[in-house]
């Protein structure tokens, strides 16, 4: 993860160069709106890892074929269904309703085209992945992540070797790259796991319930997909591509940092759906809040130098910063810090299957973000003053599941309460108490942020242990220090 989330910024610096902060607006404004597109794609991963996991839990894995299987089947459906909404609509939103410069809209159709090819091959790696996440096999998906990370950074390189036009050269370049880490994980499949050998199978009864859980959720992810990719539709139409590319940027910096909890959270969300099957709820309890607070742990000891430093990190990453780069970066990294404690929240609910109530409130909740931002954004506000609506909603987002999932899974709330809320509130607060005392005495130089940023994360690893962590998990971390200690002596 630290070796993919540095060559993720470094790569991003050398693409934004390359293509100019126009292009590279236009890049991930196209690629955005497929994504939009995608709620369908996301619904169903979620139905999908949810069955194979649920069939693992219960020791029974004679279905497991079957729904792998279905799942297939289905998501060929949801590709073809994606292609035909982006060779209609698609085209003609990304002709005629986009900001885009007349000289680029050509370059931009080119884009659209290759962006949704590789969209749709992710859309058919979906069960492979779930599969992979099912029986809990972490490794290979850092090794992929490796090799991803490894081809993008050829990208950076091979873009300067060839005359054709760049932004359609690198939009080609990672359909290459999303298609070779596919290969990967359906060749990985069909060697390691026999239920990965796709047969046409067809069952009316298991197709309805799939679909019928999957109606809920393409609720959800709609809502989530069209509260963040329709703002950024929406800011360039206000502002144009320049402030796409600053979103962009700012969402890249939370991406590579979130990637640390995502990964920690695909760790657990087998075991929490399993805990769930095998009815064994105590162990589903702890995971959940265990889940939810290191998630967030692990979140601010690596956002929070960034957030103190921003503009030093940002000047020293990119070469040309866009307008609004910094004010982004700080907000957005706020609000996916609310939302780590989410996570295993979501889980729970997709693991009791009873989603309905959730999806509708939750998914009302995220979607309202479109209809305010756009009552700011035309009363005249600066483009940050929809991240400030995003992080209001976050908050209420996490309040509402809270108050719909305990019951689901017989989780006591004050027990969430104490366990996760007021311990991050508490790091939060101790972590925020000495930043007037370090900031003010230091001259802005490059070595002074830099003992800054670092004195700041050893600050917040401190608060952890001081007020984060129980006396279980003082002592048990102390233990594990220890039996370190002593196995090395004792090789020595």
């Amino acid at each position: 993860m630290l070796l993919t989330m540095a060559v993720s910024l470094y790569t991003s610096r050398v693409v934004l160069d390359t293509l100019g902060v126009n292009d590279f607006g236009i890049y991930h404004l196209v690629g955005g709106f497929i994504t939009m597109m995608g709620f369908l794609h996301g619904a169903m991963s979620s139905a999908t890892q949810r069955f194979l996991s649920f069939e693992l839990g219960k020791s029974h894995q004679n279905d497991l074929s079957k729904i792998f299987n279905m799942s297939i089947n289905i998501h060929l459906l949801i590709a073809t269904v994606i292609l035909l909404i982006g060779e209609t609509v698609g085209l003609w939103f990304i002709t005629t309703q986009l900001t885009i410069p007349p000289e680029r809209l050509d370059a931009a159709r080119w884009v659209f085209q290759f962006s949704l090819i590789a969209f749709l091959v992710s859309v058919i790696s979906v069960p492979y992945n779930a599969l992979i996440i099912a029986h809990e096999r972490m490794s290979v998906f850092a090794w992929v992540s490796i090799i991803d990370v490894s081809l993008k950074l050829l990208i950076v390189y091979l873009l300067a070797l060839f005359g054709m036009d760049k932004l359609v050269l690198y939009a080609i370049f990672m359909l290459a790259v999303v298609s070779t880490t596919t290969l990967i994980y359906i060749l990985y499949c069909r060697r390691k796991f026999a239920d990965s050998r796709f047969q046409f199978y067809w069952d009316k009864s298991l197709f309805k319930k799939m679909l019928s859980y999957t109606g809920w959720n393409m609720w959800g992810n709609m809502a989530a997909v069209m509260g963040n990719q329709g703002i950024n539709v929406m800011l360039n139409v206000f502002f144009g591509p320049a402030v796409n590319a600053a979103r962009t940027i700012s969402f890249q910096v939370s991406t590579a940092l979130n990637s640390f909890v995502q990964n920690l959270q695909t760790a657990v969300n087998p075991q929490i759906i399993k805990s769930y099957a095998a009815n064994d709820l105590d162990h589903m309890h702890k995971l959940v809040c265990f889940g939810a607070k290191y998630n967030f742990f692990l979140l601010l000891t690596l956002s929070f130098p960034i957030i103190i430093g921003t503009e030093f990190v940002l000047e020293v990453w990119l070469t040309t910063v866009p307008s609004f780069t910094s004010i982004f970066v700080k907000l957005v990294l706020v609000n996916i810090l609310i939302d780590s404690i989410s996570l295993p929240l979501m889980t729970a609910a997709q693991a009791t299957g009873k989603i309905r109530i959730y999806q509708t409130v939750v998914g009302g909740i995220l979607l309202a973000n479109l209809p305010l931002s756009y009552m700011l954004l035309d009363y005249g506000y600066e483009p940050q003053a929809t991240l400030f609506v995003s992080i209001f909603l976050s908050i209420v987002g996490l309040v509402a599941r809270l108050m719909i999932i305990s019951p689901l899974i017989k989780l006591k709330m004050y027990c969430f309460i104490r366990d996760v809320i007021l311990r991050v509130g508490g790091v939060t607060l101790l972590s925020l108490a000495p930043i007037p005392l370090l900031t003010s005495p230091l001259p802005t130089n490059p070595y002074n942020m830099l003992i800054l940023m670092t004195l700041s994360g050893c600050w917040v690893v401190i608060s952890i242990y001081l007020v984060g962590l129980g006396a279980g998990e003082k002592t048990f971390l102390f233990d594990s220090a220890k039996k370190f200690c002593n196995r090395d002596k004792i090789k020595v």
